[in-house]
């Protein structure tokens, strides 16, 4: 259907439409598109995908019981998860510009931070279970 000044949505974007199966294609496209940029372009995140590949496994050694294990696991997830969003906000700072500016500083310095606290909920869930 063409749009027209009467139907025509001006807060969807123009390459949103596809529903359905197509959609859920489509965004697992691009979730992997994302895993590989972050772990070709992003030393941290690579680090710490290599951290999961150890602390995961070893959840499962470690962990007394089911909800120690997945409470170890989802800390570790978290980091990823939290890399990953730290790394997309410098990518669009950078990508609005490459020269000093306050806050594009605050932001990637805010992301920094949050990484920090994912990895200290790390050192405090790991920590609890195996000393506590």
């Amino acid at each position: 259907m063409m749009q027209t000044p009467e139907n025509k949505k001006t807060d969807v974007s123009p390459f949103k439409g596809k529903t359905g199966l197509r959609r859920l294609i489509n965004a697992f496209g691009y979730s992997l598109d994302g895993f590989k940029a972050a772990f070709e372009h992003e030393d941290a995140f690579r680090q710490e995908v290599f951290l999961a590949l150890v602390l995961i496994p070893l959840a499962f050694y470690l962990g007394k019981n089911p909800i120690e294990q997945a409470l170890m696991i989802a800390s570790v997830l978290l980091v990823l998860i939290v890399e990953l969003l730290n790394s997309a906000i410098e990518a669009a700072v950078d990508h609005t510009s490459t020269e000093r500016n306050a806050l594009a500083k605050r932001a990637k310095d805010i992301g920094s931070a949050a990484v920090f606290l994912a990895l200290m909920i790390v050192v405090v869930v790991w920590g609890l279970m195996l000393l506590g």
